[in-house]
């Protein structure tokens, strides 16, 4: 009787710990929600304090500091932010490799970190992103969040200026293949998954606009407009496509 009850003793805390990670988290996916990032990624942060390799925290924490980062006008904060998100999909990776989640969050996160980085820099991280998205669309076809990073990639690299393209050759003796076709087939291949993926409207519009298909650009942010928010850069990625509509129309 005596060895029963310790054992219950010790079990106990771990039950105890266990019931309050899955109120956090369902506490930050409520947060989450109600598009408020920064109380949400406070509570998964919580999370990964109580439970080191919990995947989904992991992730989660590393998607919104992408996100909160891409708010920060500081320059630092922004820094720090990205540098967090690939701090927290670098443990989520050690957790599970073969977890298309945690691909797909570090290769969001290094794109993050190309936005702060220098040219040279920048260049440097162009094949991680790709092998990174890669693979999470490798582990799972239905990512819909890694089509749109390889359409983003796609897009970027088909636009490198001539001092990229030149950095680019010099230090790695080729700029990697890229194409806005491609930019625009991912693009596709995800809305098609997940149609709606707000901001994947509007970068699939930016990519139609300048292969000079402007009724399709058009058309793709009109359709954009009365979706309902899911995360809480929705308005300002609407605010930027209503403008785009003005100028385009």
């Amino acid at each position: 009787m005596i060895r029963f009850l310790i054992c219950i003793l010790l079990i106990l805390p771990f039950e105890n710990q266990a019931q309050g990670v899955d109120v956090l988290l369902k506490e930050a996916q409520q947060q989450e929600s109600q598009l408020k990032e920064n109380e949400a990624f406070s509570k998964y942060a919580q999370v990964v304090r109580l439970q080191p390799t919990n995947l989904q925290a992991l992730c989660k924490c590393s998607e919104l500091c992408t996100y909160i980062g891409g708010r920060e006008k500081d320059k630092s904060k922004k820094a720090d932010y990205f540098n967090a998100g690939k701090t927290y999909a670098t443990a989520a990776l050690k957790v599970n490799p073969n977890s298309s989640e945690a691909n797909v969050v570090m290769a969001m996160a290094i794109g993050r970190l190309t936005l702060i980085a220098s040219t040279r820099d920048k260049i440097a991280s162009v094949n991680d992103i790709k092998l990174y998205a890669d693979k999470a669309i490798k582990l799972d076809p239905s990512n819909f969040k890694a089509y749109h990073v390889l359409g983003k990639w796609n897009y970027e690299i088909s636009n490198l200026n001539f001092l990229e393209r030149t950095l680019a050759k010099l230090f790695y003796g080729d700029v990697p293949k890229a194409s806005l076709q491609d930019a625009i087939t991912y693009y596709e291949r995800a809305r098609a998954i997940n149609p709606s993926y707000i901001l994947n409207y509007l970068e699939l519009a930016k990519a139609y606009y300048r292969n000079d298909q402007k009724k399709k650009a058009v058309d793709l942010l009109t359709m954009m407009m009365p979706l309902p928010n899911h995360v809480y850069d929705d308005t300002r990625i609407k605010t930027e496509g209503n403008r785009l509509l003005k100028e385009w129309k």
